[in-house]
């Protein structure tokens, strides 16, 4: 196990997630020369698989070794939706199972006899294949990233429960890819850090109303803080609240850097990929800016 972390990745919280926005992700690329940029994911039954292929080597072909394609199983949201987004979408493991071996052909420029692969291509085929990632948070997904040799995922800010275990099936049942020779894993959580104790507090505060109000489906702005602070919660809402706490780090940088280290002691990682919500751009800013500095 690797105390030590190597690196943090940090991901602002407006997530890069449909197909439609490779030109903003082509944009933050040309901005910058040693950040990685890629998909926080792609959820490929919603999509053409082709099409994904072609966005991601367009991409892996102008910044190359710099492009991550992070892909998911799930719905993404509702089922309707889903539907609509790609009307031949079953839903099916079977089917997600296919779209993953299509897509790493796609992306090769495989000509596999008897397959679509001999007649289809996907251009541009780039030089240095985008990094592919398989993203889950139930661990359903891990399987499929194991089997195929693809770095795995797991969403904590999601589910906080049982990812260690996960990661270390994903370990056992690794079978080295023609991209991928060992296992790769991080894993994603919340995140806030400031020197200014009032501000941590301000924060946890406003992120257990933030959850409940995503839960609850709600939409618009949120209150104002002082109006959350004069909000009464009922059982089913403290629980929701004790539990959504398992989904964050927060603190000054000693404690946060504390926990960071043992988060990812605790799944044996040695990337962080962080995601801060704040009402404030400065405070997710300063945020960021104090978490990099611990790991430099």
């Amino acid at each position: 196990m690797n105390s030590a972390l190597k690196g943090i990745g940090l991901v602002s919280t407006i997530t890069l997630n449909s197909l439609q926005e490779h030109l903003p992700k082509s944009l933050f690329a040309s901005h910058s020369k040693r950040i990685r940029v890629g998909s926080g994911g792609i959820m490929l039954p919603n999509h053409s698989t082709l099409k994904a292929a072609e966005n991601f080597g367009l991409l892996a072909t102008l910044f190359p070794g710099r492009i991550d394609l992070g892909i998911g199983r799930a719905p993404g949201g509702d089922r309707l939706s889903a539907h609509l987004l790609n009307p031949s979408n079953t839903f099916s493991e079977k089917d997600f199972y296919q779209q993953l071996i299509d897509l790493k052909e796609y992306l090769k420029g495989d000509e596999t006899p008897e397959t679509v692969h001999e007649k289809v291509k996907a251009y541009p085929l780039a030089e240095i294949l985008p990094e592919l990632w398989i993203l889950t948070s139930s661990g359903g997904s891990a399987q499929f990233a194991a089997h195929f040799g693809m770095a795995l995922s797991f969403a904590h800010f999601i589910n906080p429960v049982g990812g260690p275990e996960v990661v270390a099936v994903y370990r056992d049942s690794f079978k080295p890819s023609a991209e991928l020779q060992e296992p790769k894993v991080n894993a994603g959580i919340f995140a806030f850090c400031s020197e200014d104790e009032q501000k941590v507090a301000d924060w946890v505060t406003e992120f257990d109303y933030r959850m409940l109000h995503i839960e609850m489906g709600a939409t618009g702005d949120l209150p104002s803080l002082e109006e959350i602070k004069a909000m009464q919660y009922n059982m089913h809402q403290r629980a929701r609240i004790a539990y959504n706490r398992g989904r964050f780090i927060a603190g000054t940088p000693d404690v946060v850097y504390k926990k960071l280290t043992q988060f990812a002691n605790d799944y044996n990682i040695d990337e962080i990929m962080i995601a801060t919500m704040a009402e404030d751009f400065e405070d997710r800013k300063k945020s960021y800016e104090l978490i990099a500095e611990m790991f430099r």
